[in-house]
């Protein structure tokens, strides 16, 4: 017996397609609503720590995602020469039978994703964009551009920063700039790299890279935020080949290799937090529609597929959609997720006021939470 019957989850992301894996799992029925017109069609690369791979196991694609991406153990400190300063055990937050991190093609990640769930019966709509939301004590009506109206049991906003869920409930959260941009290119790996190293300082704030697989990774530079919108894509790959000449040693493979202007992104640090219940009646936001942080903890991903991972243990645990459930949810997410958009917004503002600040001490205290099943 679980507390919902049919679900409804707008957002076909890591948040609403871990949720619909875990809710089929159980017997039950699942729609999934995407704007997009496709799943993961969009995107470099990104970094799963530890705690992220432990859900992703639980999800049933872990073998997929050690085959597609690239694993390693540990990060290095370089200076913009290239000078390796540290080498740093990463932490293995999600056990000693994992890796650390793993990088991954962010579509090479979602694919695996909506292949799990299809294959346990979830109906992906994409192209499709929700445009009534209404409820009562015993469900939700769901409109869509398509003509359709759905009643569900639950229906789970897990549609990103901009969230039209959010909004329809008429929850009002203020999206915050950090006084960051960030350039990120997708590229051939260099054999050099083999982890992630870091240069905090130079020309831009950080300087850093991500393998992804065998032959690929994403390397980014972190500058102060500028409007970058009026650029052409071949202008956009000579600013950040301009930014990346400032650092060498394994930059210098690297830059090498950073031709394709298409695979050039730049995008803003923003941070939100919504400080309180994620419920509305019945409907919950999860992910980024609840919480979203700058990449400086490479916690974005992980945070929200344990918003998944607990809304699904709940509601396939428990009978009834009450108070308790939600309190439950409230008593396990809520902080554990401050925390990380805390210390991540925390970071940014040491750096954008060159303070040192107590960066060990920091990451120390949210490894060692991360480390805990959510």
């Amino acid at each position: 017996m679980t507390a919902v019957g049919p679900v409804g989850i707008v957002g076909a992301g890591m948040a609403g397609l871990g949720a619909a894996i875990l809710l089929a799992e159980a017997g039950v029925p699942v729609d999934v609503i995407e704007t997009a017109g496709e799943v993961g069609a969009l995107g470099s690369g990104v970094t799963l720590q530890g705690n992220a791979l432990r859900v992703l196991r639980r999800l049933g694609v872990w073998e997929g995602v050690s085959r597609a991406g690239y694993a390693f153990n540990s990060a290095g400190l370089r200076a913009p020469d290239g000078t390796l300063l540290a080498e740093v055990p990463d932490s293995r937050t999600g056990g000693p039978d994992l890796p650390a991190t793993v990088g991954i093609y962010r579509p090479d990640l979602a694919r695996l994703l909506v292949d799990r769930a299809t294959g346990l019966g979830v109906k992906i709509r994409t192209g499709v964009r929700p445009v009534l939301l209404t409820q009562d004590d015993h469900g939700v009506d769901l409109a869509c551009s398509d003509g359709t109206r759905t009643r569900y049991d639950l229906v789970v906003g897990a549609d990103g920063v901009r969230s039209w869920t959010r909004d329809a409930l008429g929850v009002r959260l203020r999206t915050e700039a950090v006084g960051m941009g960030i350039w990120r290119a997708f590229a051939k790996r260099p054999s050099s790299v083999t982890r992630t190293d870091l240069c905090y300082g130079g020309a831009a704030y950080i300087a850093g890279y991500c393998p992804t697989g065998e032959d690929t990774l994403y390397a980014y530079l972190v500058e102060d935020a500028q409007d970058r919108s009026g650029l052409s894509a071949e202008e956009r790959l000579a600013t950040m080949r301009g930014l990346a000449e400032h650092y060498h040693g394994l930059w210098d493979d690297i830059r090498a290799n950073l031709t394709d202007p298409s695979r050039v992104h730049y995008t803003w640090f923003e941070w939100h937090f919504l400080d309180g219940p994620w419920h509305r009646g019945r409907t919950v936001l999860i992910g980024d529609a609840a919480h979203c942080c700058p990449p400086t903890m490479a916690q974005g991903a992980a945070q929200a597929l344990e918003d998944a991972l607990v809304l699904a243990e709940l509601l396939t645990t428990r009978e009834t959609l009450d108070e308790d459930l939600w309190s439950a949810f409230t008593a396990r997410r809520l902080d554990r997720a401050r925390t990380v958009v805390e210390g991540s917004v925390q970071m940014c503002r040491w750096l954008l006021a060159g303070e040192q600040g107590d960066l060990p001490g920091l990451l120390g205290r949210v490894r060692s939470l991360l480390v805990e099943e959510p």
